[in-house]
C-alpha cells in the first residue's frame, strides 16, 4: 500500500505547523481527503464551497436551480445508500450519529410497551445507550443490561445476549467497534442472535467501526445502522439505515401530509445539511477506490508496534484485545499504567506528542466495566491508515523516554 500517496489526499497533514503524528490523538475526528485517488474528482471542500455559492436554494422547487440543488442533494443521499448496500429509502441524513439515534428511539414509541423488553450493551459510547434507557423509562419497559464476565477484554458474545433475551425483547443496541477497546464484535452473528425472537429488532453503532473496514448491512442483517461521516474523512454528517422491514414498527416524525415510504420523511425533520450532504458522493468516490483488504493489514502493522511495547511493560494495562489481529480489532488502543493516572501521563507526554485521556463519551464502560474512575478513564491512541510505521515507533520512543525514564 502507498502511504505516501493516500497521506497526499489529506493536505492538513502537511500543513507544517502541525505534527503530523497529532492526527492520531484521538477517534473524535478523521482528516478528510481533498479528492480520491484517481485524482479526478472535484475538491470535496469545493463541492461545499460550491453548492453554497450556486445551488444553495429551497429544495423541490420547480425552477431549474431548485432541481439542480434537489439533485445534488438526493445524489448524496443515494451515495451514502449505495456504499453500506442499503436502498435510499433506508437512509437518512442529520446531524450526528447521537440526534439520529434519539430520533430513532422517539418514532420506535409505540412499538415498545410496558412488557417490552430493551437489552442495551454497557461497551458503548453513550450515543447508543442514552436514547433507548429514556425509552424504556418513557414506556415502563424493562431495561437489561449487557454486560460480559471479562472486565478487561470485554466481548459482546452471541451465546451471552441469548441468556439475557426472552420472547419479550424488542430491541438489542450495541456497538460494533468500542470507541475505548478497538474490540469488533461480530454483528453479523449478534444480529442472527437478536432475530431468533420474532419481532426483536438490533440497532448498532459503527462509528468507531466505519474508519477501517467496508460497510454491508443487507449481508449483517442489521436493523438500525448509523455512523458519522466526519469520523469517515468526510463533512460534519451522520447517516442512519433502518431496513424495511423495520421501518413497518416505526411512527412517523414527520408532518402528518408527508408520505412515510422512505426513512428521510419518517425521521429526516430537514435536519440533513444540504451543502454536506451534497459533498458526499466526493467521499464515498475515496472510500470506493480504498484498498480495505490492504488497508486492515496495514493497520495490524501499525497497531502492533504499539501493543508489542505495551506488553512489554509491568506497568501496564491493555484494555481490549491484547493481540494485534485486524480480524479482532481496529487500531484503537486504549491502557492504563499502574500508579499514574491518564490525565499525568498524557500532559507529561504532551507537547512532545499528541494523544487523548478520559473516557470519551463511554463512561458506563470505563467505571462499570472496567473499574476506572469515569473522569480519568484511560489513555487511548487511535491510528488509521494514513499514518506510518516510523510515527507509531516514533510515539512509542517519546512515550517510554517521558513516562519510564
Amino acid at each position: 500500500m502507498d502511504v505516501s500517496k493516500i497521506r497526499s489526499h489529506f493536505p492538513a497533514l502537511d500543513q507544517k505547523q502541525l505534527e503530523v503524528r497529532k492526527y492520531y490523538k484521538k477517534s473524535s475526528t478523521r482528516q478528510g481527503p481533498s479528492f480520491h485517488p484517481q485524482e479526478t474528482t472535484a475538491l470535496t471542500d469545493d463541492s461545499i464551497s460550491k453548492y453554497l455559492a450556486t445551488n444553495n436554494v429551497q429544495l423541490g422547487a420547480s425552477y431549474p436551480i431548485g432541481q439542480a440543488s434537489t439533485k445534488l442533494v438526493d445524489e448524496g443521499t443515494k451515495a451514502v445508500a449505495n456504499y453500506i448496500n442499503a436502498s435510499p429509502e433506508e437512509v437518512v441524513l442529520g446531524p450526528s450519529t447521537t440526534q439520529l439515534f434519539r430520533n430513532l428511539s422517539q418514532s420506535l414509541y409505540d412499538y415498545i410497551t410496558p412488557d417490552s423488553e430493551i437489552i442495551v450493551s454497557k461497551l458503548d459510547h453513550e450515543a447508543n445507550i442514552a436514547s433507548w434507557v429514556q425509552l424504556a423509562k418513557d414506556r415502563g419497559a424493562t431495561l437489561k443490561w449487557c454486560e460480559p464476565e471479562d472486565k478487561t477484554n470485554p466481548q459482546i458474545a452471541p451465546d451471552v445476549l441469548r441468556k439475557l433475551m426472552s420472547d419479550k425483547t424488542r430491541l438489542f443496541a450495541c456497538t460494533q467497534t468500542s470507541n475505548i477497546l478497538g474490540t469488533i464484535n461480530d454483528v453479523k452473528a449478534i444480529a442472527k442472535t437478536v432475530h431468533e425472537v420474532p419481532g426483536a429488532l438490533f440497532c448498532v453503532d459503527a462509528v468507531a467501526y466505519a474508519p477501517h473496514r467496508a460497510i454491508d448491512v443487507r449481508d449483517w442483517g442489521v436493523d438500525f445502522y448509523s455512523f458519522s461521516w466526519y469520523k469517515l474523512y468526510g463533512p460534519h454528517i451522520a447517516c442512519l439505515y433502518a431496513s424495511k422491514p423495520a421501518q413497518k414498527h416505526m411512527r412517523t416524525l414527520g408532518h402528518y401530509f408527508k408520505p412515510t415510504n422512505t426513512l428521510e420523511n419518517l425521521l429526516g425533520l430537514a435536519a440533513a445539511n444540504y451543502e454536506l450532504t451534497a459533498s458526499i458522493p466526493e467521499v464515498v468516490k475515496y472510500l470506493e477506490a480504498v484498498p480495505w483488504e490492504e488497508i486492515s493489514k496495514y493497520e495490524e502493522k501499525l497497531q502492533k508496534i504499539l501493543i508489542d511495547y505495551l506488553k512489554s511493560k509491568e506497568e501496564i494495562q491493555i484494555w481490549g484485545e491484547p493481540v494485534a489481529d485486524r480480524g479482532k480489532r481496529v487500531p484503537v488502543i486504549s491502557w492504563s499504567v499502574k500508579g499514574k493516572s491518564s490525565k499525568e501521563v498524557v500532559e507529561a507526554v504532551e507537547g512532545k506528542s499528541n494523544f487523548g485521556w478520559g473516557a470519551f463519551y463511554s463512561n458506563r464502560l470505563v467505571e462499570e466495566v472496567l473499574g476506572l474512575d469515569p473522569v480519568d478513564g484511560i489513555v487511548r491512541v487511535s491510528m488509521l491508515h494514513y499514518n506510518t510505521e516510523d510515527e507509531i515507533r516514533e510515539f512509542v520512543k517519546v512515550f517510554d523516554q517521558v513516562v519510564f525514564q
